[in-house]
């Protein structure tokens, strides 16, 4: 745990860590880390779509 304190990072952090990342191999957590980036990416491009489209409604409603 001196490490943990040394970089700033609390204990039940280190714990959800663990249990989180325990038995995965170092190649299995950089391939996580990847997906859960890559989810963070798609969302804002669904959120983004997702507002062009009420924009356009909004365009659409207002021209008629």
């Amino acid at each position: 745990m001196e490490v943990a304190k040394r970089h700033g990072v609390s204990e039940p952090t280190i714990y959800a860590w663990r249990e989180k990342f325990g038995d995965l191999e170092t190649d299995e957590v950089r391939r996580l880390k990847t997906l859960e980036a890559e989810n963070v990416r798609l969302r804002k491009l669904l959120v983004d779509r997702d507002l062009e489209i009420e924009v356009t409604k909004e365009i659409n409603r207002k021209k008629w």
